[in-house]
Parts: structure tokens; sequence; C-alpha cells
């Protein structure tokens, strides 16, 4: 395990931990059982997930093959209960057929950056640190967050920055932008950050955390196009859950939950018109909710923890009386 890694896996703490494993391990008694974590990431609620689970088995996915090195480290102790895919969450069908599965039954997604990720700075996630602009989840793919910023026009920019970072500057932040990077293509988020920081309204820099929070946000999203990998992983996580299985979702952003929101609301709503005196089995609901709403984080997490500030989770199980 390199320094950085090891700094990032004795630091990392996985967001509503003990409501993770409360959620998820009743799903996990019987022999055999199958636990998928979509987003292994530094492998925190994997541990956990096994050490409260005896009998369950792992599956692992993340994209980052550092990410993946180090949690194949940490849950070496495990030995064969452990599965490990280098793959995009979005890939979970290829992954089970990749691994003679059929159905499992219980799936964690957890849709935040890993402690690797933000802490490395060689990887342009963290604003706060002047590094290449990169911010690539798999090393490989073309797309950085340099290509966005150097060759997209202003409009797009504008466009990314107000759907994926919520950003009510983004007009101004695009045009600062693009008057900026013309003499010189920005290289390195040191050179960004300040471009940003003078766009928007001095009066609005201290509020709202960091002045350039949600444009890093919105670079992120689009560079690794996460919110395209959800919206194809939900089915395909509700069809993979065993009955009675459950599947939970971390979000930490408003976007992502809105599609976390919207697929659990259609997988738990009967499929008939409202009104019907009874529901024939048939046409039950799927799923129900083990969640009411969003749940957050207590004071207590995020004072011990700021990254899960922003995390709502949502979880469902599969209703075992409809096919």
């Amino acid at each position: 395990m390199s320094a950085a890694g090891g700094i990032a896996a004795a630091t990392h703490i996985p967001v509503l931990a003990d409501r993770i494993v409360e959620l998820l391990a009743p799903a996990l008694n019987e022999p055999g059982s199958i636990y998928v974590d979509g987003t292994l990431g530094l492998g925190g609620h994997a541990r956990l997930i096994l050490q409260a689970c005896p009998n369950a088995r792992l599956i692992g996915i993340d994209r980052d093959p550092n990410a993946l090195a180090i949690a194949g480290e940490r849950l070496a102790g495990f030995g064969d209960r452990v599965q490990l895919f280098s793959a995009i969450y979005h890939e979970l069908p290829q992954v089970l057929d990749e691994a003679g599965v059929g159905s499992v039954q219980a799936i964690l997604l957890d849709l935040g950056l890993s402690s690797l990720q933000i802490d490395a700075t060689a990887r342009g996630f963290a604003y706060a640190t002047d590094a290449p602009l990169d911010m690539r989840m798999t090393p490989t793919q073309d797309l950085s967050a340099a290509t966005i910023i150097n060759t997209w026009s202003e409009r797009d920019l504008a466009r990314i920055l107000r759907e994926f970072g919520e950003e009510r500057f983004a007009t101004r932040i695009a045009a600062a932008i693009v008057a900026a990077r013309t003499p010189r293509p920005f290289v390195t988020s040191g050179e960004l950050v300040p471009v940003i920081a003078d766009a928007i309204p001095a009066a609005a820099r201290h509020t709202g955390g960091h002045p350039a929070k949600r444009t890093f946000q919105a670079l992120r999203i689009v560079v690794n196009d996460e919110l395209g990998s959800l919206r194809e992983v939900l089915p395909a996580a509700l069809d993979a859950l065993a009955p009675s299985g459950r599947l939970a979702v971390l979000a930490y952003h408003s976007g992502e939950d809105r599609l976390v929101k919207r697929a659990f609301t259609t997988a738990t709503t009967d499929r008939v018109p409202a009104g019907v005196p009874e529901v024939p089995p048939e046409y039950r609901a799927r799923f129900r909710l083990l969640t009411r709403g969003a749940e957050r984080p207590t004071q207590t997490e995020t004072d011990t923890n700021p990254r899960a500030a922003s995390a709502r989770l949502r979880a469902v199980t599969r209703n075992p009386e409809v096919n």
C-alpha cells in the first residue's frame, strides 16, 4: 500500500456506517448470501458488513484501480469471501454474470468520493490544493476536467455549472473562464480557482462554502458521467435483488438524490390506478421502503466527519410475495 493510500485508509470514516449495517444485515443471514458494494472505495462499509455478517460474501466493484488495490489489501483477511471487480457500477449486470451470480441479497451504492480520491492531490478533485485539472475516476478515459475547461463553449460551461453544480453565478463564471483561457489554457486547479472566485460577487464569496466548490462538483460529475451511470444502475440493482433483498443508496448531491427518490417511488408504487379497492397480488409493488424520506447523518457524525454533512440515505427491500 502506498503512503498516500495508507493515510487515506487510516483516516477514512464510512458515512452512516452503523445505519447501513442495520439496514442491510437482515438480508445477509443465510450461508452464501451475497453483498454487492457497487462503489467499494477503500472498503470501509464492506469491512463492517463482512464483520457483522459472517455468512455473507462480497462482490466489490470500483472503477478506480488505486482504490481496488487498497481495498483488496484491507479486506485480505476475509479470504475467499471477497471478489473484487474493476468496473463502473452501472456495469453491475456484467459483473454478476462474470461472477456467475443470478441474484444477490444486498447492495450498497455510496455515491460520494472516497477519501483516496479527495486526498490524492495529483487527481485534481480538491479545489483547496493546486493540482492538474484531471478528476477522472477511471484514469484511462479521455475526458478530463482540463478538456472541459479549455475547449467547451461558454454556453455549455454555464449549463453544466447550473445543472450539476447548482451554481447561481454560472453565467459569470463561464464567461470568466472563457476569457481567461484565451491567452493560455488552464493546466492546474491553482490557476482556475482564483478565476472562479473573482467571478463571484464579493458579498457572496464568503457564504455557502468555498467559492469553487460547486464548479468543481459540476466538473467531476460531468467528467465521470455520474448521473448517467446512476440512472442506468438503479433499475439494474433493483432487478438483481433476490426476494427480501435490500438496496441502500447514499447520495451527496440533490440531482443524485432526486434520481434515487424517483426510482424508489416507482418501485414501491402498486401498478394499478389509485382508488382500486383491492390490488391483485401480481400488481402490487415489487418493493417497499425501508427509510422514510432521506435519512441524514446526526450532528455528532458530521462533527466527526464533515464529509458526511451532505449525505442522504434511502433504502428499499424487495417484496417476497411479488414476482
